[in-house]
């Protein structure tokens, strides 16, 4: 007999004790009752020992059990990821012959294309989604079996898994857990939904040469319409069509390269092609004659680094860049708004002292010298050291960068023909393998966990921790006017997550199951371990992943 422990709260804890070896989903009841969820339904995972497992894993120690519903962040990863799953098992089913590969994210859906056909069509599209509805309409068990190594590459040979089985190479495991529907099984990546019943919020819509699989919000049951974002879309393509170019789509050919020992003209190439893309940014700028560049982006996209990457671009065509980052005009701590739980809210524009810039930059358009402030993180205060004057010159250019850039409410005073927006996010085009994405979102979380131990000491259970709280941010602040830039460029390197696992796994191995965050850290300890390890010292001194590891000649 093992201990299971329900904790609801602080002031109530619950035991009860069972058999060794039954499935989590045999105590939902009594795991319901504990934490007063009316809706067994609800419950789409579990949460042991903060671990999220599906509800088939064995209990086999002693162990505190949350729920995960389906209404929260993890519990919508889950359903995202389940629906991905029966998608590539209807296709599996309908279109045998074809192969089909997931691409990126765009709004609440992902991008898929058929490899071997140049479009797709409303037909196709229609008899997918009806497979679809079918194996979600018969409720069927997704089930868990675990194979050996060899069984495992014939089940990806026989699925026509090209890039899973290329992975394989790298990730020599002698017991295979794969996820099985019907005849189509994958990869065991991360939990999903026990059945497919509760998949009842969805659509397949043409998009470009491939169609959208879209899902609803967190929390909400029902679809957004379909993002208009074409620079965006098209900034994918052309990353997608350059990976295909060189022959590095997915972990597998990343670690081919590494293994091959190619990796430093690999660095090179990748280096050369993103400074070519801020060379291209820096013509668009000097044609359109712009006063003021707006930098903005999500956290950890790299936008300091870029500003000053932009700066040299500009310096080759002939401008002298002036660098001003709206961290500095912050207003005093005394002064700045709070949020609904009663915090500083740093990230709203009403925290920047919006009418002081905007006088700053019309003085200095009228050739005016203007000493810009320095903001004290630590006092919470404004202060003018007399070390920051500009006044500008002929061909000289504003590079301003922050996060609210593209929202024109930051520079209302300033004529629209004057300034030039630019948009940049760590938009990698790598997949894992045909069926499993590189998320976006988690390339950026590696990154700001390196970047917080390396220059903030803080571990990466903090950053963790604080993690949901920048992404409110950044849907609040930044997603809703990224449409608004002239150019967007992609600050993804295409080998940074070979370097930043070497600095990642062991701060991800440093939390603790006793922790709320060990569930993210143990996910992204196995997403990183998809990718060889490479040593920084291959990283170039201007590269823009220097920010996050350090060792950068540009001085921040």
């Amino acid at each position: 007999m093992i201990t299971i422990t329900f904790s609801a709260d602080s002031n109530s804890t619950k035991q009860i004790n069972i058999q060794d070896g039954i499935p989590a989903r045999d105590i939902i009841p009594s795991l319901a009752s504990a934490y007063s969820i009316a809706d067994i339904q609800s419950i789409v995972a579990v949460k042991i020992n903060n671990e999220i497992c599906q509800l088939s894993q064995p209990l086999t120690i002693n162990a505190n059990i949350e729920p995960v519903l389906i209404n929260t962040s993890e519990g919508s990863t889950i359903y995202r990821r389940t629906l991905c799953f029966v998608l590539a098992a209807a296709a599996h089913s309908i279109f045998p012959g074809k192969r089909l590969v997931v691409g990126h994210s765009l709004g609440h859906g992902y991008y898929y294309i058929f490899d071997s056909s140049s479009s797709s069509k409303k037909n196709e599209i229609a008899k997918l989604k009806a497979k679809m509805d079918d194996l979600i309409k018969q409720d069927l068990s997704i089930i868990q079996k675990t194979v050996s190594y060899k069984e495992a590459l014939e089940n990806f040979d026989r699925l026509n898994l090209i890039e899973t089985k290329k992975q394989f190479k790298y990730l020599c495991i002698s017991k295979v857990v794969l996820n099985t529907l019907e005849d189509f099984s994958d990869f065991y990546y991360a939990p999903l939904l026990a059945k497919t019943g509760l998949l009842n919020c969805y659509d397949l819509t043409l998009f470009g040469d491939g169609f959208l699989l879209r899902f609803p919000p967190t929390g909400k049951k029902e679809l957004e319409p379909v993002p208009e974002s074409p620079q965006l879309f098209n900034i994918y393509k052309k990353y997608k069509q350059w990976g295909k170019t060189i022959g590095v789509t997915s972990a597998a050919s990343l670690n081919e390269v590494i293994l091959n020992r190619k990796i430093k003209d690999f660095v090179t190439i990748t280096e050369t092609f993103q400074n070519k893309c801020f060379a291209e940014a820096a013509d668009a700028i000097a044609k359109k004659d712009a006063k003021v560049v707006l930098i903005a982006g999500p956290s950890s996209s790299g936008k300091t680094t870029s500003s000053k990457k932009l700066s040299q671009q500009l310096q080759v065509i002939g401008l002298k860049p002036h660098v001003i980052s709206l961290d500095d005009y912050y207003v005093e701590r005394v002064n700045t708004p709070r949020d609904a739980d009663g915090n500083y809210d740093y990230e709203c524009l009403e925290a920047l002292d919006v009418a002081l810039l905007n006088e700053n930059l019309l003085d200095l358009f009228n050739g005016k010298q203007v000493e810009i402030p320095n903001y004290d993180f630590v006092e919470g205060k404004r202060n003018y050291n007399g070390k920051n004057i500009i006044q500008l010159q002929k061909n000289d250019i504003l590079i301003l960068e922050g996060i609210h850039g593209l929202n024109d409410k930051l520079t209302p005073k300033i004529d629209a023909g004057s300034k030039f927006k630019v948009y940049v996010s760590a938009l990698t085009q790598l997949n894992l393998d045909d069926l499993n994405r590189v998320s976006t979102s988690d390339n950026r979380l590696v990154r700001r966990i390196v970047r917080d131990s390396q220059f903030r000491g803080k571990s990466a259970a903090e950053t963790i921790s604080m993690w949901p709280s920048v992404h409110k941010g950044e849907r609040l602040h930044i997603f809703p006017f990224q449409n608004n830039a002239d150019i967007m460029i992609n600050t993804a390197l295409d080998y940074e997550l070979s370097v930043l696992r070497v600095y990642a796994e062991p701060l991800l191995r440093c939390v603790s199951p006793l922790q709320k965050e060990y569930a993210e850290a143990t996910r992204l300890l196995r997403f990183l371990i998809n990718f060889c390890p490479v040593p920084s010292n291959f990283v170039p001194g201007q590269s823009l992943l220097r920010e996050f590891i350090g060792g950068s000649e540009f001085k921040y």
